[in-house]
């Protein structure tokens, strides 16, 4: 913990964090307005005591969006991730446990995923299923499954030479057991930090497809969805546009930032050097 706290990047890092899930959590229980309540009457007030940022085009509270949106933005980061997570570390452990053909079939599997990123995979079930935040959801998680297979069965492959693992070898131990005992605790820290950082891609492109209306959908509040409605009023309401901006700016950038902090903390070498 004291070397937690005398790294700028993590302590930046876990205080936007912090700030993100605080947001979240608070709009589970209170938030200044109902964010689906709209009044035509009072659209586009500017800031006020009533309302701190304003209102939108609908007469929605801005505050009040940007609250709920952040818990949106957490719910599709977490899903996401836990997809590409759970199933691409389970085939990265595979591909390293059992090398030969079933490495390099899941490898190959990984490349063709590759060629669909979420944005294009979302486009596409929105073809076949329709616009939504679970298709969002399912296309991003699909997306990030590749990413933790490569950095699974890499960091998995460099863990099988160590002398420990021979040493469990000579033991009689087989290559499932030394996986689930040796190799995943060792690679644990390598994951962690990969996931906050898929985490903030995951929210970036939430809010992308969002954007595009692929996405959540109103009358959910989403950040992205926030920016397309303000598009048109750039001039009139600028401001309309820059506090969803900010707050995926703010999000994308705590996590990368976490991320950074955690890589250097949970590897000794790393930390030899700073």
């Amino acid at each position: 913990m004291h070397r937690a706290l005398r790294h700028p990047s993590f302590v930046i890092g876990s205080a936007l964090t912090l700030l993100l899930v605080a947001a979240a959590a608070l709009s589970l229980v209170w938030t200044p307005w109902s964010p689906y309540e709209m009044n035509l009457a009072g659209k586009l007030q500017p800031p006020s005591a009533a309302h701190w940022l304003g209102t939108d085009p609908f007469g929605r509270d801005v505050a009040s969006l940007l609250l709920v949106g952040a818990r949106n933005s957490i719910l599709v980061g977490v899903i996401a991730v836990g997809i590409g997570l759970g199933i691409g570390g389970a085939l990265g452990l595979v591909a390293s446990a059992r090398r030969g053909w079933v490495e390099e079939l899941i490898m190959r599997l990984a490349d063709f995923t590759f060629a669909f990123p979420a944005i294009l995979s979302a486009i596409m079930m929105t073809a076949v299923f329709g616009a939504g935040i679970v298709n969002s959801i399912i296309a991003i998680g699909i997306f990030n499954i590749p990413t933790f297979a490569r950095v699974t069965r890499a960091s998995a492959n460099a863990i099988g030479s160590r002398d420990f693992i021979l040493a469990a070898q000579a033991c009689g131990k087989g290559p499932w057991r030394i996986t689930i005992e040796h190799v995943l605790p060792n690679i644990a820290s390598v994951l962690i930090v990969q996931a906050t950082i898929q985490f903030a891609i995951a929210i970036l492109a939430e809010a992308a497809l969002s954007y595009l209306g692929l996405g959540t959908q109103p009358p959910q509040p989403s950040w992205g969805r926030m920016l397309s409605e303000a598009q048109t009023l750039l001039f009139q309401s600028p401001m309309l546009a820059v506090y969803p901006g900010v707050a995926i700016a703010l999000a994308v950038l705590g996590l990368n930032l976490l991320g950074d902090g955690l890589r250097d903390l949970l590897d000794p070498r790393l930390t030899r050097k700073r």
